[in-house]
């Protein structure tokens, strides 16, 4: 996480080029030299501890460092540390702890002592790099060769560093060795490139889950507006990058801005960086930067008394002491962020209390301890260390009593780094204690070989510690996964200030990544501490949720979480965009839901269907009723004279006609949809041949009835008669037959009538085969027409023929002005002007056909003798 590397980018060249062959062994000829040399000695503070396997620990003992005059002399350039860290020692001892413990386990490595030799990085990249070299190469001056200087390294692995730059530049090193290094406080997610760092692994979180752990947080509260601030390293800046990519990916808000927080004294830029905050929309700003960032950044935001935000931190300052201050609480106070989860180590405590100085002989380099006890007792050792700067006032005896002082370093309530720590020592011996428990024959290296304590590689330690999993007492698993990640788990913290002043840390949730579950964020929000007048969580939005039924339209040069509310047009209803609703849907009135379409068709149970039944009911029982008075009266010179048996068969017809209306009425079926217009066409071709059989006759009657026309009644007989009409309906009923084997009529659901109505008709099928049974209808009812007009003035008492040409002319009448009605007429209405058509010709023809003989069978009796219809008589009389 640190940044040095970014300060001070000439130093990490400079060790590549320079320090990097000097410290590694080297080898000359076999018969020139007899033994390795080592060529450079770096003089570092750190502890060590002799053992079968020694691991190599890098900490943050001191904080910072004083940079000597760089030469190029035999003479060694020795970097003083300065501003001694009781946590960072703590964490030193933690790993201590951790060998100790292991070493008492006879259940774990037995008959096998681990040794440790940890060093201090002094927060200074050329220090902690020298000291990864360090424990890479050994301290032995010089050793017999052995296959020419070939064999196991001194440390087997190493537990560190603690930033993330310092981990990148000792990785790209030291991972060409494939020499293991476990991180517990490294969390740049470019650490997690297996090909430029093959042996990096790490106990903490990467920010890639720390980043999508602040993203599942702020889509908790809905927060969709919010400022972005990291550390100008590494560390801030691949978080920056991430935090974008993985926000927009989620669709779970966006960045009003990002800034990049000034390393050193930057009075102006910190400024600039508050003043945007202040003017900014956003409430909640995200914080990804070290503990120094944020005291800097504070002391701006005091100055400007910008308040009412809701402050997010990240991992490396939720926990940081030195900002929860009566002084900064009043802005910082509810601040919520991600911390390295809290883990209980037994026995740490009463461990660390053991610390002797005399424990450790300083002369095989362990001077921490030494600096820990000057530091703690504000005394000095005579005489004092090298490389110690604060030593002052009376003399160390060594039997001082740590119980008895205030000391930061014993406080283990609240164990973070330190449990990442725990578990990265205790990763390293599990796999060590698997790779030993290797058969012989059974191993998983070149021909079934296993590792061998005495000519071990790290290589080989590395194969088992991609595979080490086990469980912590704390109940926490631990394994790495193809990227060397442990199983990432965060505490969520929230920065509680209390009514007498106090501020308290407390824990509100978790976030963590199991192998079956997933990513899972806990939240106990009811627990969570709002510093705001409300108590409740803030809003940060760049624009507020649409209503119902309007969408959201883009502001132009405006992030997608900036944006107008329009109206959802009609048909959508609203979602992120107004959607489209399903095809038998529509959206209601608000455009905020989809309601199914009315529906449309000629029914029984409206106004119009009503009448329309009632009407073709009404005809039907007149041809009842007429059809029953000619029954009646058959005997009669006026049902005789007039072909009764045509006049029979002709209200039979009518009477299907008015029958067959009754198909278009209701929902459409598809055995409705086929019979409806097979019916009609064939019922009104009975009709009207009949009508055209009828008038034929009256016409041969006539003809016969002057001198030598009777031969013409002959082709008009009985027989004659029921022939021609039963062939003119077979040609209509052939026609009806084909057309609904070649394109049969079938019901629909027409949407585009109206956008809000579904109109259920049917469709013809083929046009043509309509078209043509109209055509023969037609073509029969013109001829009817033709042949009656030109009987119209025959000399009969009673002329038929006049009633037929009036019948005949209202039906074409109708049925000429049915067509451009019905091709303009939409979904039901389509139906009513057939249905109407139907009717209107058919009550057409039964009165003027019947109409004027039921008057004189019914009314005028009198005038229903032959000698009046044939005109012999007084018609009068």
């Amino acid at each position: 996480m640190g940044a040095l590397f970014d300060t001070f980018p000439f130093l990490y060249v400079c060790l590549i080029l320079i320090v990097l062959p000097s410290s590694f062994f080297s080898s000359e000829s076999s018969s020139l030299f007899s033994s390795c040399k080592l060529r450079k000695q770096f003089y570092l503070n750190g502890m060590h501890k002799p053992g079968d396997v020694i691991l190599g620990g890098l900490f943050e003992v001191h904080y910072t460092s004083i940079f000597p005059e760089l030469t190029f002399t035999s003479e060694p350039n020795q970097l003083s540390c300065q501003g001694f860290d009781p946590p960072g020692f703590r964490h030193a001892m933690t790993m201590a702890f951790a060998i100790d413990e292991i070493n008492k386990n006879s259940n774990l490595l037995p008959n096998v002592t681990l040794g440790y030799s940890l060093y201090d990085n002094c927060a200074t990249l050329v220090i902690g790099f020298s000291a990864a070299l360090s424990l890479s190469s050994g301290r032995e001056e010089q050793f017999l060769l052995q296959e020419n200087c070939l064999g196991t390294p001194p440390v087997l692995g190493i537990v560190g560093d603690s930033f993330s730059t310092f981990s990148i530049a000792t990785s790209d090193v030291i991972g060409l060795f494939k020499l293991p290094i476990v991180s517990y406080f490294a969390t740049c997610s470019c650490l997690s490139d297996r090909q430029r760092f093959p042996s990096f692994f790490r106990t903490i979180p990467s920010d890639a889950f720390q980043v999508r752990a602040m993203i599942q947080i702020l889509k908790r509260f809905g927060w969709t507006w919010a400022g972005l601030l990291v550390s100008d390293d590494d560390y801030g800046l691949n978080v920056a990058r991430s935090f974008q990519s993985d926000l927009a990916q989620s669709g779970g808000g966006c960045l009003a801005y990002s800034e990049i927080l000034p390393w050193g004294d930057n009075p102006a830029e910190l400024k600039r960086i508050v003043e945007v905050i202040k003017k900014s929309t956003a409430r909640v700003v995200i914080v990804f930067a070290h503990q120094i960032h944020m005291i800097q950044l504070m002391e701006e935001v005091v100055k400007q008394n910008v308040t009412g935000l809701q402050w997010m931190a990240s991992e490396a300052w939720t926990a940081a002491v030195v900002l929860q201050t009566p002084h900064l609480m009043p802005y910082l106070g509810g601040t919520l962020g991600v911390a390295i989860r809290r883990g209980e180590i037994p026995g740490l405590r009463d461990f660390l209390l053991r610390i002797r100085p005399d424990l450790h002989d300083d002369n095989d380099g362990n001077s921490m301890v030494r600096q820990f006890w000057e530091y703690t007792f504000q005394c000095r050792f005579a005489p004092p260390p090298s490389g110690s700067v604060e030593a002052a006032g009376a003399l160390c005896t060594g039997d001082e009593d740590l119980e008895n002082v205030e000391t930061e370093f014993l406080d283990v309530s609240n164990l973070r780094p330190e449990y990442n720590i725990y578990k990265a020592v205790y990763a390293l011996a599990y796999a060590l204690d698997d790779m030993l428990q290797c058969e012989p024959g059974r191993g998983p290296f070149s021909g079934h070989s296993c590792g061998n304590l005495h000519r071990m590689e790290p290589w080989q330690l590395m194969h088992y510690l991609e595979k080490v999993n086990f469980t912590t007492p704390f109940g926490d698993e631990v394994s790495f996964d193809e990227n060397g990640d442990a199983l990432p788990i965060y505490d969520i913290m929230n920065w509680l200030w209390l009514p007498d002043g106090r501020t308290k840390v407390q824990n509100v949730g978790e976030v963590k990544r199991s192998a079956f579950k997933g990513e899972e964020l806990t939240l106990k929000e009811d627990k969570i501490f709002w510093n705001f007048d409300s108590k409740q969580p803030p809003r940060s939005v760049c624009s507020e949720s649409c209503l119902p039924g309007t969408r959201m339209a883009r502001k132009k040069g405006q992030p997608v979480c900036c944006f107008d509310c329009v109206p959802c047009s009609e048909g959508k209803f609203n979602s992120m965009e107004c959607t489209s609703c399903p095809e038998d849907f529509w959206s209601n009135e608000q455009r905020d839901n989809c309601v199914p379409k009315t529906t449309e068709f000629l029914s029984y149970h409206e106004p119009l269907g009503i009448c329309l039944t009632a009407a073709s009911l009404l005809g039907t029982c007149i041809c009842a009723v007429v059809l029953g008075i000619f029954i009646h009266h058959r005997s009669t010179p006026m049902v005789r004279a007039n072909n009764s048996e045509l006049s029979f068969l002709l209200l039979v017809s009518l009477k299907l006609c008015f029958l067959c209306s009754l198909l278009f009425i209701g929902r459409p079926r598809l055995w409705a949809c086929q019979l409806r217009h097979a019916a009609f066409g064939i019922s009104f071709v009975l009709c009207v041949s009949c009508i055209l059989v009828k008038t034929m006759v009256v016409l041969a009657v006539f003809k016969a009835s002057k001198p030598g026309g009777g031969a013409n009644l002959k082709w008009f007989g009985a027989m004659q008669q029921r022939g021609t009409v039963l062939a003119l309906t077979s040609i209509q009923a052939a026609i009806c037959t084909a057309w609904l084997v070649s394109s049969s009529p079938a019901p629909y659901k027409n949407t585009q009538y109206y956008n809000d109505k579904i109109v259920y008709e049917c469709v013809v099928g083929s046009t043509i085969g309509f078209a043509v049974l109209l055509s023969y209808i037609g073509l029969l009812a013109v001829l009817s027409f033709l042949l009656a007009f030109l009987a119209r003035n025959l000399p009969d008492n009673f002329n038929e023929a006049k009633y037929i040409t009036f019948s005949m002319l209202i039906f074409c009448a109708v049925w000429v002005a049915f067509v451009p009605a019905y091709v303009n007429s939409p979904g039901k209405y389509a139906d009513a002007v057939e249905v109407f058509a139907i009717l209107a010709s058919s009550f057409g023809l039964l009165v003027a056909l019947f109409g004027p003989k039921c008057y004189i069978i019914l009314l005028r009796p009198e005038r229903n003798t032959k000698k009046a219809i044939m005109g012999r008589g007084n018609p009068k009389s």
